[in-house]
């Protein structure tokens, strides 16, 4: 068959998938990881013969985007914030409603002179590597319980040209830098409740790390335990952005308070959803 038989036949098989809406958009992608030809190469050349083994490889891939597998994963690549990152199942594919956060932590950091900022979680480094990409004067920790994910990370930031302004540290939440104080910190932590796992898209579900989707019951785990360790390690007058589920307000609000933040304020994403939660340290 040709190029466009190829693609004509992989946009049908996508229909049958989990997302009909992205079929040919999808297809064209995975053709492009097929042959490495750009897709305005493709698209002027679809009359050419494609078989063989690169056949058989986009047939291979079609077969793995209709069973639901990320595109991201399939092809290695995501973008956020207009940044390149490579993805892989050990880390959570970056999300437009994490861009929020980043804007909100660049809009803060505008408060100190050399900001010292720590990524709690950082998994893909999507956060901490386009906070060092967009603040050069800034320092910045990221940390991780896993290892694979810190290599993902490490790799990103080396991919982006700040891995040298970055580091990478192994361990529990804020365990890693517990003798240190800063002036932000950031993290997009697991906020799924437990119960809700079967409503989740089955790109999410099956092929998503659980470790950094879920945190218990109500999804309030690792913020019953990051708040107060954040108020404890922050300056005074330092800040801690978090990113926040549907309906997490309230309760989120609630262990903020009760930890002695102030100035607590959420931003919503275009959906009109509180997306992210930022709260001062008191100076006093």
């Amino acid at each position: 068959m040709t190029l466009g038989e190829w693609l004509t036949n992989g946009e049908a098989e996508l229909h049958a998938g989990p997302h009909p809406e992205r079929a040919r958009r999808d297809a064209e992608i995975l053709l492009q990881q097929a042959t490495g030809k750009s897709r305005a190469w493709l698209m002027a050349h679809p009359e050419d013969d494609f078989a063989g083994c690169a056949a058989i490889g986009y047939a291979a891939l079609l077969n793995r985007r209709a069973k639901g597998e990320p595109i991201q994963y399939i092809t290695g690549e995501a973008e956020f914030y207009g940044l390149p990152f490579r993805v892989t199942p050990d880390v959570l594919i970056p999300r437009p409603e994490t861009e929020h956060v980043v804007e909100r932590v660049l809009e803060l950091a505008a408060q100190f002179r050399a900001p010292r900022i720590v990524d709690v979680g950082t998994g893909s480094g999507a956060i901490a590597v386009t906070v060092a990409h967009h603040l050069s004067q800034a320092s910045i920790a990221a940390t991780d319980f896993s290892l694979p994910a810190l290599e993902i990370a490490r790799e990103n930031g080396a991919r982006n040209d700040v891995a040298a302004r970055i580091r990478f540290l192994h361990g529990d939440l804020l365990a890693p830098v517990a003798a240190e104080q800063f002036d932000i910190i950031v993290s997009n932590p697991p906020y799924v409740a437990g119960t809700e796992r079967a409503t989740l898209a089955v790109e999410v579900r099956d092929f998503e790390p659980a470790s950094a989707l879920f945190a218990g019951g109500e999804g309030l785990g690792i913020y019953r335990r990051l708040i107060p360790q954040a108020c404890a390690t922050l300056v005074p007058g330092g800040w801690v952005v978090l990113e926040v589920g549907c309906g997490q307000q309230g309760p989120v609000h609630a262990l903020l308070v009760q930890s002695g933040f102030g100035e607590i304020a959420f931003t919503p994403d275009l959906q009109g959803i509180p997306r992210v939660a930022a709260a001062r340290r008191p100076t006093r």
